[in-house]
């Protein structure tokens, strides 16, 4: 797809991987709905790449729907959706202070696994009634996935299964919107810097650098959106989880 003139939306845009895709797709020539629940982050990228802010919970039926319809009334029907918006909680099954708490797990899988697919059925509904562009095509969605899917640490028991949940609908979500020309691609970030990661304790964080084998650093988010932008103007990916990583196999702790 080309991306020039098109409407994106971003979750989680205010900072992180979805700041930096949204200012990759804005350097594309997209006119872009930068979605968070902090509002006043959104408004500060939105205002740097001439796009538009909305406050959005993405585990909210009502106002993911407001939301997407209100950038289709101010943009324009939005043919490209990147999922960032998530959160990460680090807690073992049972730890010191007895087992893990259950809203705890639930709040992790409602906001990464649940709210991804809100913004993706409300997006694929609308995308669907456009019209085709080259090939077919209609619509690009790509998710945020996360290399804890396939080699969760200790700790990381609810963010696994979230992150396991968003691998394993790639495909199926692939398959059930083929006939509509919308295509679903999911990227698992390694270790990257992001705020995500700036809040785990520095000896987390230091064991997680510590483990990249090549470049031995922690991943830009700009590398995440370069691979963003890639996915949207390539029209053969699709129902694939792609691992951007630095070839990095997490170990337990």
């Amino acid at each position: 797809m080309d991306i020039s003139g098109q409407t994106a939306l971003v979750t989680g845009g205010g900072s992180g991987l979805g700041e930096a895709t949204a200012r990759a797709l804005a350097a594309k020539g997209a006119r872009v709905a930068v979605l968070d629940i902090g509002l006043e982050r959104a408004q500060a990228v939105a205002r740097d790449i001439g796009g538009i802010a909305l406050g959005c919970d993405v585990t909210s039926a009502e106002g993911a729907e407001a939301a997407v319809a209100r950038a289709a009334e101010e943009l324009g029907g939005a043919r490209i959706l990147v999922n960032c918006a998530g959160i990460v909680a680090g807690k073992r099954t049972v730890g010191k202070e007895g087992p893990h708490p259950l809203d705890l797990f639930r709040k992790v899988i409602e906001v990464n696994l649940v709210g991804s697919f809100n913004m993706i059925r409300l997006f694929a509904d609308r995308a669907a009634k456009l019209e085709p562009l080259a090939g077919g095509e209609r619509g690009v969605i790509v998710n945020t996935a996360s290399v804890a899917a396939f080699d969760g640490q200790i700790g990381q028991v609810a963010y696994s299964a979230s992150k396991g949940g968003v691998v394993g609908m790639t495909l199926p979500l692939a398959r059930d919107l083929a006939r509509s020309g919308i295509r679903v691609v999911t990227i698992a970030p390694g270790i990257f810097k992001t705020p995500m990661v700036a809040g785990m304790p520095a000896d987390v964080q230091e064991s997680l650098g510590e483990v990249v084998p090549f470049p031995p650093r922690l991943g830009e988010p700009s590398e995440y959106g370069a691979l963003a932008v890639h996915i949207v103007e390539n029209q053969m990916l699709n129902g694939e989880t792609i691992r951007l990583d630095a070839a990095v196999r997490l170990p337990p702790k």
